[in-house]
């Protein structure tokens, strides 16, 4: 008989989202460095592409103020496919605070079909390996079941889907997405990878770890919820946590929930402490805090 291999280890998730991709004269901001200037290890495991809109009429489909195939987005897919190379996988993010995408997507069957169709294009032609759905709007529980059910029929298995809840929506709270978490999770749960949860915008928050807790105590399983924070103070209303006190909760944090399912930062271009001049040192703050125990 051969001998029994242990199973490894699961090693936390550090998620970085990317919505502001240029400086205000056109600069591609490189997500490069995240790659050579890190002396120890790539700090990232998943990078996220925002923000892409569904707008009308069906196929008008913008990832922030261009369509994806424009121009100025070219050198941004060429860095997206090293990191790919390297192992970093990358999503794209659908919807957020710009609403108007789930509404669409949450219509009859016909209408669902009008606006899926073009956004099943565009995902295969961006090559991401999963999308990110970030409903800050109302929407039905069967239309994210329908969705999540088309994303995997035609991507397969080994698609990403991934989730942005705002915390209180994993804690049975008021949260902005309309259906029950808890309800998708339940019937569509092993379709779902794993969920970027919003500490922040006074929706929680990771000064401690009692708001994580809140969610295990109700069932959730540590390695489905990533605890998201603000990568610096001016990325939102509330919720970012200097460096050291963050680096103490995520150590402790991986302790007391065995299985931590990682940390995703909002969002990469001006990340603390290095700011907009060294913005990789965010992620490879929280990697040496979860990977060094």
């Amino acid at each position: 008989m051969p001998p029994i291999t242990p199973p490894t280890p699961f090693t936390p998730r550090v998620v970085v989202y990317h919505q502001t991709h240029h400086t205000p004269s056109g600069t591609l901001i490189s997500l490069l460095p995240l790659l050579t200037e890190p002396s120890d290890f790539i700090p990232i495991t998943h990078l996220i592409l925002a923000a892409i809109h569904l707008n009308t009429p069906a196929g008008n489909i913008h990832l922030n103020e261009h369509p994806p195939s424009h121009p100025c987005n070219d050198s941004l897919w060429e860095e997206l496919r090293i990191l790919q190379d390297v192992g970093v996988k990358v999503l794209g993010m659908l919807g957020g605070a710009a609403q108007g995408s789930f509404r669409r997507l949450d219509g009859t069957d016909a209408e669902f079909e009008d606006y899926y169709c073009p956004l099943r294009d565009c995902v295969r032609h961006c090559g991401f390996n999963g999308l990110d759905l970030d409903i800050e709007e109302d929407m039905s529980l069967l239309g994210i079941i329908r969705l999540v059910d088309r994303l995997k029929v035609d991507f397969g298995e080994d698609f990403l889907i991934t989730l942005a809840p705002v915390a209180t929506a994993l804690q049975g709270g008021r949260h902005l997405s309309g259906f029950d978490y808890e309800a998708l999770e339940v019937m569509r749960g092993s379709q779902i990878a794993w969920y970027n949860v919003q500490f922040y915008n006074n929706w929680g928050s990771l000064t401690g770890f009692e708001g994580y807790g809140g969610i295990i105590n109700r069932g959730w399983k540590a390695e489905k919820v990533v605890a998201g924070v603000l990568t610096n103070p001016t990325n939102g209303t509330q919720g970012w946590v200097e460096m050291k006190e963050l680096a103490r909760t995520l150590s402790m944090m991986r302790v007391l929930f065995p299985g931590f399912g990682g940390v995703m930062g909002w969002e990469y271009f001006n990340s603390l402490p290095g700011g907009e001049e060294r913005p990789w040192g965010w992620a490879e703050g929280v990697d040496k805090a979860l990977r060094y125990r």
